[in-house]
This record gives C-alpha cells, structure tokens and sequence, in this order.
C-alpha cells in the first residue's frame, strides 16, 4: 500500500491544522494507520492511530492531547486533526500503516510541520 500524507505548513501558536494521509494499492481496511512525527536529533514519537474501523484510538499514553485521529475508508483517508498548537509540536509527521500496532510496514513520505510566530 502506498500513502501520500499533505496538509503541514506555517502555524502560529495555538492555531489549527489538519493532516491528511491518502492510501491507494491496497485495501484500506486491512490495516491499522498511524500518524507519528521526528525532529532532527530525535527519535520518532508515535502521535495517535486508529483502529481498522475507525471506532478506536490508539493513544501513545494515558493522557489525551489536544490532537483527534479519524478515518474515512470510503475514501482511503486518515485525518489527523492537531489543535492548540505548540512550537514543540514542529516535527515533520509521517503516518503509517501496518497489520499490527507493532508493526507499521508502510510509511508515507511526511509532511513539514513548523508552529511559530
């Protein structure tokens, strides 16, 4: 399966954007997507994922952020919807896509992200 992620930019600080990872080449449902995000000298960190139906999220910890994950499969579509943006949340986000939350094969190619004023 291949993924297209789109929608970063320039943001100020507290501001909105939304994340948009397209799929095609393989059948959407049969995986588990998820977004995760890296600044340079970082290790990757998992953001949020979702589960093959669109009805569970999966959260890097117990605390909930101000960012929400949805999927439309109708057309082979996540979102990631980032709110109340932070200039810590500058990364460039990747999403992903695998048959296990262990193991994401397919990655799409990023997207920038920059918060600041």
């Amino acid at each position: 399966v291949q993924l297209q992620a789109s929608g970063g930019g320039l943001v100020s600080p507290g501001g909105s954007l939304r994340l948009s990872c397209v799929a095609s080449g393989g059948t959407f449902t049969d995986y588990i997507v998820a977004w995760f995000r890296q600044t340079p000298g970082k290790e990757r960190e998992f953001v949020l994922g979702i589960s093959r139906d669109g009805l569970a999220t999966i959260y890097p910890d117990l605390l909930k952020g101000p960012f929400t994950i949805s999927r439309d499969n109708h057309k082979n579509t996540v979102y990631l919807q980032m709110n109340r943006l932070k200039p810590e949340d500058t990364a460039v986000y990747y999403c992903a896509a695998g048959q296990s939350t262990t193991n994401y094969a397919y990655w799409g190619q990023g997207t920038q992200v920059t918060v600041s004023s």
